[in-house]
C-alpha cells in the first residue's frame, strides 16, 4: 500500500513523500538536504552547522576551504594601482610618502626643518598632524625617473607573493591583513623616530613583518628549521646590505612589530588566541605607537602637537 503524499512543510502546494530523517517534517525537493543516512530539511541543517565548533589554527584565525590567498592579491593590487597613480601624478609622492618634518616653501619645494618656522614656509609631514603618511608611504614606491625605479616595485610584491600567501594560509585573512598594517606602520614609526627629516617609501617594512611572521610560524609548528634559518639571514644580510641606499629604519620596525605581533598570535596561552583578545593587543600596539609619535613631534616642535592634518 503506498503512503500518502503530504504537503512540504516550507511549500505547503508541493505534494512530497520525504521526511526529514531528524525532525520528521515533510520536505520537498527544494528543501532537502542529502544526510549520512536520509535527507535533512534546511533547519535541522542549519541547527547542525551551528552545533559544530569551527576548526580553527594555532593562531586563532579559522580554518578556511578556500585556497585563493585573497588578502595577498588585494595588497599587491594596490601597491600596483598606487603606483600607476604616481606615473600620472608624481606629486602624490612627495604627499604621502613617510616624512617626519620639512618646511614647504613658497617654491613648492622641501626643505630640512631644524626646530624653526620661517616666514612663507609651511611645517608638513607626520609633526604638522599628517599622520595618514604612517599607513600611505607603505603603498607608494620609488618612481620610474628614480635610480631603482620600478624594480623597487617588482622586488617588493615578489617577495609579498611568495612570503605573504605562506603567512596568510596559516594566520587567517582578518589576522594576516592585521600584521601587514601594523609591520607597516611600525616601519613608518621608527623612521619617524630616528630620521625625522627623510622622506621614504615602500612595502619594504611590511614585507620584512611577513618575513618575521614566517619564521615565528615555523617556529611554532616545530618544522625543520634549517631553510628558514638560512632564508630569514638573507633578509638580515640584505637589510645591512641595503642600508647605505635604503630605509634600514624601516625595515627593522617592519621586522620587529612583525616579530612581536606573531609571537603574541603563536606562544600566547590557548585562552588568549581568540579574536577581542588579539583585538585588544593590536590597539594597545596601536596606542604605543602613537604614544612613540607624540613624543616624537613634541621633541621636533617644542611642544606643539598636532593631532591631525
Amino acid at each position: 500500500m503506498e503512503a500518502a503524499a503530504t504537503s512540504c512543510y516550507r511549500h505547503p502546494s508541493y505534494e512530497t513523500y520525504v521526511r526529514c530523517t531528524r525532525c520528521d517534517r515533510s520536505i520537498c525537493p527544494d528543501c532537502m538536504r542529502e544526510a549520512a543516512v536520509g535527507h535533512h530539511c534546511v533547519e535541522c541543517v542549519k541547527e547542525g552547522q551551528r552545533s559544530v565548533r569551527q576548526a580553527r589554527t594555532v593562531f586563532g584565525g579559522a580554518v578556511s576551504r578556500a585556497t585563493a590567498p585573497l588578502v595577498t592579491y588585494v595588497l599587491m593590487a594596490l601597491n600596483v594601482l598606487v603606483y600607476l597613480g604616481e606615473v600620472v601624478r608624481p606629486e602624490i609622492v612627495d604627499r604621502f610618502a613617510v616624512l617626519g618634518a620639512a618646511l614647504t616653501g613658497p617654491d613648492g619645494e622641501q626643505y630640512y626643518y631644524r626646530g624653526d618656522t620661517v616666514p612663507g614656509y609651511e611645517l608638513t609631514g607626520i609633526a604638522d598632524g599628517e599622520w595618514y603618511r604612517l599607513v600611505t608611504g607603505a603603498f607608494l614606491h620609488l618612481p620610474p625617473d628614480a635610480s631603482f625605479g620600478v624594480m623597487h616595485l617588482v622586488f617588493n610584491m615578489f617577495a609579498l607573493w611568495n612570503i605573504g600567501r605562506a603567512v596568510e594560509g596559516q594566520l587567517g585573512r582578518a589576522r594576516y591583513l592585521a600584521l601587514y598594517l601594523l609591520a607597516a606602520v611600525g616601519g613608518s614609526v621608527l623612521v619617524y623616530l630616528v630620521a625625522p627629516d627623510t622622506s621614504t617609501v615602500g612595502a619594504s617594512g611590511a614585507v620584512f613583518g611577513l618575513a618575521a611572521a614566517y619564521w615565528v610560524i615555523h617556529r611554532r609548528l616545530g618544522g625543520d628549521m634549517a631553510a628558514v634559518n638560512r632564508f630569514m639571514a638573507g633578509f638580515l644580510l640584505w637589510m645591512l646590505i641595503s642600508a647605505a641606499f635604503t630605509s634600514w629604519q624601516g625595515h627593522l620596525g617592519g621586522l620587529l612589530t612583525g616579530a612581536l605581533v606573531t609571537y603574541g598570535l603563536a606562544f600566547a596561552p590557548a585562552r588568549l588566541r581568540t579574536w577581542p583578545v588579539q583585538l585588544g593587543g593590536g590597539v594597545v600596539l596601536l596606542g604605543l605607537f602613537a604614544v612613540a609619535v607624540v613624543v616624537k613631534t613634541t621633541e621636533l616642535t617644542g611642544g606643539a602637537v598636532q593631532l591631525g592634518g
